[in-house]
């Protein structure tokens, strides 16, 4: 038995040699036939032209349009003749501006690679690059045009006509927070820029008008600098232009910044959120009631941020873009966000997120209560004592008006 056995073996060994050398043999002889050396073949042999693919997304079922580019074909088409008419874009050799822009909207609208939209549109990646930089450019060129400030002359018709809020907060010009946007740093580079996440952001500080649209948007610092920094640095720096509110005019802000002439915040250390009230009880006396009219007020700045981040998923996973490049993506997202609002009020994502119970991705970690409190050495003493007599006079007539209803 152990002779056979061994024999066996032996005789396989011999097998497994043989057949190891055939294989190395046909691999050498492949090396050596002309048929299997690498020929030159063009890349780029779909049929259907990145123009044509356009004309057909756009002269096809109006949803895929929307899906593709997240607005309907006569959006696409108006802002096309926006650029145009602006002289902000031109047609190339190559290009029009509508397959231009379509590069653009695909990219910041489906998160797609520079590789991925050169084989769609059947070009090469630097005509990608290239051209996605130049739209850029030309969007965010139109924010003197769609991001304006508000008219504080006139009240809000979200407060004139909604007894909630009027006669209340009829001085009310719009709200104010920040927002973290995805970052795409070098390893080596990312401890500034990790915030609340693991993963790096840029901070990002808007004003907001109650229709859903950005009056005033700044972003670029890393995700860990302190939203009231942010905030001081960007109002009490004449190049930003901040559009400060008239005398007796006010933004609303989070408890994270101060309760200063000009903007309004909640009282710290009471129920704020309207996730603090779902379920449970009532406001209790006039701090609580006016923090929950006032988180109510101020609940357009969520809506906002959930509106911008489902239509352009870019801002959630950015692509690894020159980080100078990475922050003025939110701002060409802004400008986007405002055109759409104003062409189509019955825009799909705005008539989602126009209920303020909407369940927003971020809720959780948007506006904490308990920030820490920078003031700023510009505003006098009186100047805070007379903001804060203000919001205690406004609370116990929000909470005598609510008792006299009931």
């Amino acid at each position: 038995m152990d002779v056979i056995n061994k024999n066996f073996v032996d005789d396989s060994d011999d097998d497994e040699e043989e057949e190891f050398l055939t294989i190395v043999g046909f691999y050498i002889s492949m090396e050596d036939n002309s048929l299997f050396k690498s020929t030159p073949q063009p890349q780029r042999i779909s049929k259907l032209k990145g123009h044509a693919w356009v004309v057909e997304v756009l002269t096809g079922h109006p949803r895929n349009c929307y899906d593709t580019f997240r607005m309907t074909p006569p959006q696409f088409i108006k802002l096309c003749d926006l650029l145009k008419e602006r002289n902000k874009l031109k047609d190339t050799r190559f290009l029009s501006v509508q397959e231009q822009v379509a590069i653009f909207l695909l990219i910041i609208c489906q998160t797609v690679r520079t590789r991925f939209a050169a084989d769609r549109f059947q070009h090469s990646g630097d005509t990608i690059h290239r051209h996605f930089k130049r739209v850029l450019k030309a969007i965010c060129s139109l924010s003197k045009y769609f991001i304006v400030p508000p008219s504080f002359d006139e009240v809000a018709q979200e407060i004139r006509f909604n007894p909630r809020y009027c006669p209340f907060f009829k001085h009310c010009v719009g709200a104010i927070d920040g927002t973290h946007i995805s970052a795409c740093i070098p390893k080596d580079e990312q401890i500034p820029d990790r915030g609340r996440k693991i993963d790096p952001t840029i901070n990002m500080m808007c004003c907001y008008s109650f229709d859903m649209k950005f009056t005033f948007v700044m972003a670029g610092w890393e995700g860990t600098a302190n939203d009231s920094r942010i905030f001081l640095e960007t109002i009490y720096k004449a190049e930003n232009r901040f559009p400060f509110p008239p005398t007796g005019k006010y933004y609303i802000v989070d408890s994270g910044y101060a309760n200063m002439p000009g903007f309004l915040s909640p009282y710290r250390g009471e129920r704020y959120h309207l996730r603090d009230y779902r379920g449970q009880r009532a406001p209790q006396g006039p701090k609580e009631l006016f923090n929950y009219i006032h988180s109510s007020l101020r609940n357009v700045i969520e809506r906002c941020f959930g509106v911008l981040k489902a239509r352009f998923p870019i801002l959630k996973f950015m692509l690894p873009y020159a980080l100078k490049r990475q922050k003025y993506i939110p701002l060409a997202c802004c400008v986007l966000h405002n055109f759409i609002k104003m062409e189509m009020q019955d825009d799909p994502l705005f008539t989602q997120y126009a209920d303020e119970n909407v369940q927003l991705e971020d809720e959780a970690t948007n506006g904490n209560n308990n920030t820490e409190e920078h003031v700023p050495p510009q505003v006098t003493t009186a100047s805070f004592r007379q903001m804060a007599t203000f919001r205690d006079r406004l609370a116990q007539r929000l909470w005598d008006a609510t008792n006299a209803t009931l």
